[in-house]
């Protein structure tokens, strides 16, 4: 059973927040398919059209940032309950516009726009306490299902809503999807989140945890490779979502109908996409699985740009499907896997503030170089970028992360200081010496490389090591923090694999105690 691909399915929690997260996207993608078809009725320009897909993911792009450092220093599970209210207030507005036939391009274009602000909050948020809803064993398994969950979605949502807009009217989809926010409120209201280790110091304001939420991106190789991949990826596969609208109404010749069969054929590829995706996984792993999703991506691009036939384009579209869940699934799990649960939110803030801001980037580019060039053109060229990527990219390795102990060690004692040492007291060195034998150096300052990024990481502003001019075996390492506060974060944090590295240079040491540890303050009064 542990190995099963349902195993997450076992916790009530995952089981229940998941089926109220599957309600909810349907109505989702049920408003996505009636927002991208309305204004397609309102302005067919395929510019305007593609402005749809921007309008989503632009602020995503903007706010995704603060919202991720909102996450990790407030309530999630009330954070996505008020969001999730606000976002069914504007979702009735929607509808009652279009009902009253005074719905515009502009007010539409705000309208998901403000529908978009509200994903920005909700999209870390929602990552980041899939950890809390499974154990760790089963955590991949569940960015998986969470994956499935969405393209079940998509497979559903776009189908019914095309349904709906011949049936009952343009409406129709907006408000279900007003509704469909109930089932998530009832899902967390339902919810109670499992007691975690909480941290004796204040929380960090909104601007001390953005930089810290970017300095551990930074300095973080398993989460920059990620990042490398999903751009490259995301920027030229954002013209298969930009343009489908007005490829289903222009190229295809088609109706709200098809355009609801073309997104629920990625859906239901999407489905097929996950049932294989493990299997895949192991036999490939997660880099070539991702080459494979690109590479499939590509084809796509150029079937749409080649062959102009409604039956094609719902067997490309199932073909998009399996290809997108083999990409995205695959950089979900090797960003959430290389993230500790103290920045998690902010890790996959930035993970999600690239993937909009490439997917709203490239809805221009490719919704100009339609309207400039044709739509065929367009899908040729993003075709080619999206295959480019693969060998460009290669050297950014998916799942560093995967093997990493990002839990805190807590092996750090309290430091001991005779004098006052505020929280507000800063900046703050902590110097550390080391005796190391000559033939060690080399061995010593690699590890010393690694230390560096570990230090920063959990805070450090400045870091470096020097060697004693008047006795050669002697070595200091220090780091600078710019609070004592800061410092006492950074004993919270360190990580197991910290510690491992750290281990590994305390065994270089040749002293007879271990290495000494000492702590400078700035003067008061002054820096």
């Amino acid at each position: 059973m542990s190995a099963s691909p349902w195993t997450p399915f076992r916790y009530r929690a995952f089981a229940v927040l998941w089926s109220a997260m599957v309600i909810s996207n349907i109505g989702t993608w049920m408003n996505s398919v009636g927002a991208g078809w309305l204004m397609a009725t309102l302005d067919p320009d395929p510019l305007m059209v593609a402005l749809v897909q921007a309008a989503t993911t632009t602020p995503i792009f903007l706010l995704a940032l603060t919202a991720g450092a909102v996450a990790d220093i407030v309530d999630r599970r009330r954070l996505l309950l008020v969001v999730n209210g606000l976002m069914a207030l504007v979702a009735t507005a929607m509808a009652l516009l279009v009902t009253s036939g005074q719905m515009t391009a502009l007010r539409l274009l705000v309208s998901i726009f403000l529908l978009g602000c509200g994903m920005a909050f909700i999209a870390p948020a929602w990552q980041a306490i899939v950890p809390q809803l499974v154990p760790k064993e089963a955590l991949s398994r569940a960015i998986t299902l969470h994956s499935l969950g969405i393209n079940i979605s998509r497979a559903v949502g776009p189908a019914v809503a095309g349904v709906l807009i011949v049936t009952l009217g343009m409406a129709a989809p907006f408000a279900i999807n007003a509704a469909s926010f109930l089932a998530i409120v009832a899902g967390l209201l339902w919810w109670r989140p499992p007691t975690q280790l909480t941290s004796r110091l204040p929380p960090e304001g909104i601007f001390e945890a953005l930089r810290n939420g970017l300095s551990y991106v930074r300095y973080s190789t398993p989460v920059r490779a990620t990042l490398i991949r999903a751009v490259a990826i995301f920027l030229f596969a954002s013209a298969y979502w930009a343009l489908l609208p007005v490829i289903a109404k222009t190229w295809l010749g088609g109706g709200a109908r098809l355009y609801g069969i073309l997104l629920g054929s990625v859906g239901v590829g999407a489905v097929l996409g996950a049932l294989l995706l493990p299997r895949i996984k192991r036999q490939l792993g997660a880099d070539v699985t991702v080459a494979v999703g690109t590479a499939g991506t590509a084809l796509v691009l150029a079937a749409f740009s080649l062959i102009a036939d409604p039956y094609a384009a719902v067997a490309a579209s199932l073909v998009a499907g399996i290809c997108w869940i083999f990409v995205v699934s695959s950089l979900l799990v090797s960003a959430q896997t290389a993230l500790p649960n103290w920045v998690r939110a902010r890790g996959l803030s930035v993970f999600l503030t690239l993937f909009f801001g490439s997917m709203a980037i490239g809805s221009v580019i490719w919704g100009k170089t339609a309207s400039e060039l044709g739509i065929d053109t367009a899908l040729l060229i993003a075709a080619g970028g999206a295959l480019i990527t693969i060998p460009l990219t290669w050297h950014a390795r998916l799942g560093q992360g995967e093997e990493l102990d990002l839990t805190p060690s807590l092996h750090w004692p309290d430091p001991m200081v005779l004098t006052e040492a505020t929280e507000e007291r800063g900046p703050v060195m902590t110097i550390i010496e080391y005796r190391i034998a000559h033939e060690d150096v080399p061995q010593f300052l690699t590890l010393m490389r690694e230390m560096a990024r570990a230090r920063r990481r959990s805070g450090a502003v400045q870091w470096g090591v020097m060697e004693d001019a008047a006795d050669p075996d002697l070595y200091l390492e220090y780091f600078i923090e710019r609070t004592w506060l800061a410092h006492l974060r950074h004993h919270e944090r360190v990580a197991g694999t910290d510690r491992a590295i750290q281990e590994r240079v305390h065994r270089l040491h040749r002293g007879s105690a271990p290495p000494s540890v000492r702590h400078l303050l700035a003067p008061r009064g002054g820096r």
